[in-house]
């Protein structure tokens, strides 16, 4: 079993083809080389499969801007590239391919193909330490990029050199594909099989090529693989012994699994009223008493009165015990929880008394703005933080397939970021309509607008966005009174912060806005995941059972864009010291999630005339 995906060639071409001219190769194999692709096609050659009825004729040569290289399998299309000149715009930077020869007047882009051909394509072109400095190298690594980033949606004489070069690009592209996508691979049985099996023959092959010792080392590394043997005590006579530990691994994957779901953070929703809920954060693994601690704190109200009560999805209801745990392993609650007073078997009624609210408002106004923003940052880039750039692929692909409760797992980091948006955008509806008097209206605005100009210098686009949308939402911007008492320099910040979150024109103020912000920076993801929907949604993933690789591409750029937001080259650290207080009032925002109570609210302040 050859494990190196190295495919063998024989070509016969008469070295007088002129452009526009077709090659025929005269055996199946002959096809496999896709190095021949590259080089003849930069002649205007076509590879067309030899058969018995005789050559398919090619089209009159194009120009350059439009010549495209189709190969052929068994009578139909496998793989199709295009032609580019250095000095026009590149249709993909990522998917440039081409040969070798005269690289910086022509090169070649991968429009379509299967999967396989495609990944041949990429193992040709890879390229290994030695030529990553150069723009053929750049080029290829964002070329592996694209595949990887997008992968979940779609024999003869070989001289000893060349050999061992291919097998180091196999294992350059699997070190690759796990570095970048093992969280969604940490699971799954197909792919340890895989990597087992590819250790095995890796170490078959060290004997013969001790230079792959350096590769196995990194896969080594990734895969926490023990090596019980050494170049100096491996020989081909000894493969009936153990390779290597074969329990270690899955040892070691079990107990990071439980771990790493023991320390995910995220955010528990408990209602304390039938249309509104404390959003608290919490550690995956937290149990019904530390919640109802913690909403006992809130709230200030004795711990032994409440009991927490999980609401099932058909209506039912379960009394969760103080160890039980509130969330599945898929980090998904039992149910929607509501705190009950142990007596009445009630939900709690609070900020009824109008003291009640007055005090609820005089905190808020209390605090420091710039702490609050900090606070606010803090907690997005945590969860922004660990947000892997795939996410947005399993999102996008599995939302409308029947395949999505499967990949909901694979997307919780990005699911919880889009909550946090749309609870801080409730957050500050909640705060202004509960707010009974006019002065302390004025002020709560001015402050939101100061929070909203901070997590901007902060460069928090997440919440930025929620906090502007919350103040132009209608239960509030109706509020005309308030609004009319508002300084006019607080009006004239607004209306400039106002400007940045413009849909028209495709969200330009944002974007050019976004654009000069140094990273780390905090990116607004509804926006993020629009443009993955209409890149996904207006081009198909196959044309003729080909993979449209120039769609992948554009979907691989944007989603390109976390990782870039999530960069700190210069020391520019996003997260600052803030406050204990504030820190734990937005820990624990009190929202209410009802727009049927937010408008009665509204009308309650001011009454429509």
């Amino acid at each position: 079993m050859s494990w190196d995906c190295g495919l063998k060639y024989m070509f016969s071409a008469s070295p007088a083809l002129q452009p526009g001219s077709m090659c025929i190769l005269h055996d199946k194999e002959d096809l496999s080389r896709l190095e021949m692709v590259q080089k003849l096609a930069k002649d205007g050659c076509r590879f067309l499969q030899n058969h018995s009825k005789g050559p398919e004729r090619t089209s009159e040569p194009q120009s350059d801007e439009a010549v495209r290289v189709c190969l052929r399998e068994r009578g139909r299309d496998v793989l199709v590239l295009q032609r580019i000149s250095s000095e026009q715009p590149t249709l993909s930077a990522s998917a440039r391919g081409g040969g070798r020869e005269d690289a910086r007047n022509r090169r070649f882009v991968v429009v379509s193909g299967t999967p396989e051909k495609i990944l041949e394509h990429l193992l040709n072109d890879l390229t290994l330490e030695e030529d990553q400095g150069t723009s053929q190298g750049k080029e290829s690594d964002t070329l592996l990029d694209d595949f990887l980033l997008t992968y979940p949606r779609h024999r003869g004489k070989e001289d000893r050199k060349e050999a061992v070069e291919r097998k180091q690009k196999v294992l350059h592209l699997v070190s690759q594909w796990m570095a970048l996508c093992r969280d969604f691979l940490r699971d799954d049985e197909h792919v340890k099989l895989f990597m087992k099996t590819l250790y095995r023959y890796v170490l078959d092959d060290l004997y013969e090529h001790p230079s792959l010792d350096k590769d196995v080392r990194e896969l080594q590394k990734l895969y926490q693989l023990h090596r019980t043997h050494t170049v100096d005590n491996y020989s081909p006579q000894r493969k009936s012994k153990a390779l290597f530990h074969q329990s270690s691994l899955k040892e070691n994957r079990l107990q990071s699994r439980g771990t790493q779901r023991e320390n995910k953070e995220v955010l528990c929703h408990v209602y304390i009223t039938m249309d509104s809920f404390l959003s608290m954060r919490a550690h995956g693994g937290v149990v019904a008493q530390e919640l109802l601690q913690a909403v006992a704190e809130r709230m200030d109200v004795p711990l032994g009165e409440l009991v927490l009560v999980a609401v099932t999805y058909n209506g039912g209801r379960l009394l969760l015990q103080p160890q039980d745990r509130v969330f599945s392993d898929s980090l998904r609650p039992v149910g929607r929880l509501h705190v009950c007073r142990k007596d009445l078997g009630e939900v709690l009624n609070p900020f009824t008394d109008n003291s009640e609210l007055q005090q609820r408002t005089a905190r808020m106004l209390s605090l420091n703005t710039w702490d609050v923003a900090v606070a606010l940052t803090n907690f997005d880039w945590t969860i922004f933080a660990s947000i892997h750039e795939q996410e947005l692929v399993y999102f996008t692909f599995s939302r409308h397939s029947s395949s999505s409760s499967s990949s909901s797992s694979h997307t919780v980091a990005l699911e919880l970021l889009l909550q946090r948006c749309n609870e801080v955008q409730l957050w500050v509806m909640t705060e202004v309509l509960l707010c009974p008097t006019l002065c302390k209206r004025v002020q709560l605005i001015k402050k939101f607008i100061k929070i909203a100009a901070h997590c901007k210098a902060q460069r928090n686009l997440n919440c930025f966005f929620a906090i502007i949308m919350g103040l132009t939402t209608a239960a509030v911007s109706r509020l005309s009174q308030t609004w009319e008492k508002m300084p006019g320099k607080f009006k004239k910040l607004f209306t400039e912060l106002e400007t940045v979150t413009d849909p028209s024109l495709n969200h330009k103020a944002y974007r050019d806005s976004f654009k000069k912000m140094k990273t780390p920076k905090i990116p607004f993801p509804p926006l993020l995941l629009k443009d993955i929907t209409f890149i996904h949604e207006g081009n198909k993933t196959f044309h003729d059972n080909l993979v449209n690789f120039e769609k992948l591409h554009m979907i691989a750029e944007t989603v390109r864009l976390i990782r870039q937001c999530q960069k700190d080259p210069m020391g520019n650290g996003i997260t600052q010291k803030s406050s204990t207080e504030v820190r734990a009032y937005i820990d624990d925002l009190h929202i209410i999630d009802n727009q049927q109570t937010l408008f009665e609210l509204s009308h309650r302040l001011e009454p429509r005339a």
